[in-house]
């Protein structure tokens, strides 16, 4: 498939918002009573074809807040965008969950469920048809929304694959 080293991006030159997928609190019983954490899923991105996620873990839910932005901007990727959707179909699977995204006309908007639509919102995709198969952890489901996209590639990167012109890549 397609080499993702090429694809990380630096979060300091960027402008990135943040979304909170998930906060899920954990309970840990031991003999003095029962300790509550805090596991936050957040998703990062420019709205321009750069996304990233996150976890953080804590005591307290904002810095957990705060560890799964900066775990976020340390995995970011950057994404073909052609006209707000993707440019092609594309499955991506992380453990027990399977996404499927597909390019949508545009006016579509985005047909998707939560955590899905929380990562392509925040890549800046504005029409696109996906479908969550298999598990529905909202971690496992960013997961395999981000290796979708992270396969994803446009016209030109495939002429280059191939050693051939761009109109060639669409015409045969």
């Amino acid at each position: 498939m397609s080499d993702n080293k090429n694809k990380t991006v630096k979060s300091s030159d960027l402008e990135l918002k943040d979304t909170l997928v998930n906060l899920n609190r954990v309970t840990k019983v031991t003999k003095g009573g029962r300790t509550f954490t805090f596991a936050a899923t957040v998703v990062v991105g420019d709205g321009n074809g750069v996304v990233g996620h996150g976890l953080g873990k804590s005591k307290e839910v904002q810095e957990a807040i705060a560890k799964g932005i900066d775990d976020a901007k340390k995995n970011l990727v950057r994404i073909p965008l052609r006209h707000g959707t993707v440019p092609h179909t594309q499955e991506g699977t992380f453990a027990g969950a399977q996404v499927l995204l597909k390019p949508a006309a545009h006016g579509t908007g985005v047909i998707a469920g939560g955590s899905m639509r929380a990562v392509l919102e925040a890549a800046g995709i504005t029409d696109v048809l996906a479908k969550s198969k298999g598990s529905s952890n909202p971690q496992n489901v960013v997961k395999a929304t981000i290796v979708a996209l992270a396969n994803m590639r446009d016209a030109a990167a495939v002429a280059r694959q191939r050693g051939v012109e761009i109109e060639k890549v669409f015409n045969g």
